[in-house]
């Protein structure tokens, strides 16, 4: 028997989960209030926050980490890799610690994870993190060499639904072609031909559609205009693209049931702004479309947000004509980790590590 610690970093969250093979024992999450959160003022400057709440549901758990096989994370932000299952070695410390990827809670995961397992035989692990790259040549082309579209996106949530649909229609994931949109903090859209992940929008800094707190792709010419102004700092900047933006900058809101509750009670603002979203999410699946020829299997809706009758619904009245449509609400993140970390204990799947 395999014993199994999942842990999965958010951005206002922590979810914690232990396995004895196949069977989860304990699922948590614990939620952190705004106002502790923007106490910090970089990711990275949570480490011991966070790590002191791990170690406290290790506690409440009665996990002794000792004992444990893996010790699996979600994350983090490293140079691009083949999705997959790998051990947390030094050089992806380096990358995750860089912040030259991008920058999220679960790059702290991946820290806390290996530095939990460094007294047991534990193996410290991620899987498919989110720089997992399978883009096709052409995918990778921008307008400019010199910025090539880069993979970062939902990866781990789009493969763990992209197989959960094989598995509910008997078919391997392998075999099918699949318009996968993960709709949380982040909007991506990603294509799955035959069991690889060849092409996304960028949810972390900027591409695609909008959502609750993120810009999505912003018009190039008044972007470049709006940076050299004078008014706002690089971080700054940062900060309105992923954080300020979205919904948040047009309703001073990023919850989604509030926006949605007074959308549908006659909220004009609050509907045109939601419908605005869902309008770019369609536009992101119609053009994902010919990537696969228009050879599509389903088009599989997941996140926090398919929770919503209204929002799927509105999706697949624009997208069916594509292909049919199925929601997969809520992350199935914890359970994709457990699940990759017990398939390499098993011999099942190969496990990885990053290589200079």
């Amino acid at each position: 028997m395999f014993k199994i610690a999942v842990m999965n970093l958010g951005s206002t969250s922590t979810k914690f989960a232990y396995y004895e093979d196949e069977e989860c024992r304990i699922k948590t999450v614990i939620e952190h209030p705004a106002e502790e959160i923007r106490q910090f003022s970089s990711v990275l400057d949570q480490y011991g926050y966070r790590h002191n709440v791990i170690r406290l549901l290790f506690e409440r758990s009665g996990v002794d980490p000792s004992e444990l096989d893996a010790i699996v994370s979600r994350g983090g932000n490293t140079r691009p890799l083949v999705g997959g299952t790998y051990r947390i070695n030094e050089l992806m410390l380096s990358d995750v610690k860089s912040g030259s990827f991008g920058r999220h809670a679960c790059d702290i995961g991946v820290l806390i994870a290996y530095s939990m397992a460094k007294d047991g035989r534990a193996i410290p692990m991620v899987v498919d993190p989110p720089t997992t790259d399978e883009f096709e040549p052409l995918a990778r082309y921008s307008g400019l060499p010199d910025m090539p579209r880069r993979s970062s996106f939902h990866a781990l949530n789009q493969r763990a639904v992209g197989k959960q649909y094989a598995n509910d229609t008997a078919r391997a994931y392998e075999d099918l072609n699949l318009i996968v949109v993960h709709m949380g903090g982040g909007i991506s859209v990603g294509v799955h031909k035959k069991g690889r992940m060849v092409d996304a929008n960028n949810a972390l800094t900027g591409d695609g559609p909008f959502s609750t707190d993120r810009t999505g792709t912003l018009p190039a010419g008044a972007l470049v205009e709006m940076c050299y102004s004078g008014r706002f700092t690089q971080s700054e900047m940062s900060r309105r693209i992923n954080g300020e933006g979205g919904m948040m900058a047009y309703l001073g809101e990023n919850d989604v049931a509030i926006i949605e509750k007074k959308a549908l009670t006659g909220n004009e603002a609050y509907k045109e702004c939601l419908d605005a979203m869902i309008y770019q999410v369609c536009r992101e699946i119609g053009s994902a479309a010919p990537v696969l020829k228009g050879n599509v299997d389903a088009i599989l809706v997941t996140g926090g947000m398919a929770h919503s009758k209204y929002i799927v619904g509105c999706i697949e009245e624009r997208t069916s004509f594509i292909a049919p449509m199925v929601a997969y609400p809520g992350e199935h993140e914890v359970e994709a980790l457990a699940r990759g970390a017990l398939e390499a204990l098993r011999g099942i799947c190969e496990t990885k590590e990053m290589r200079d």
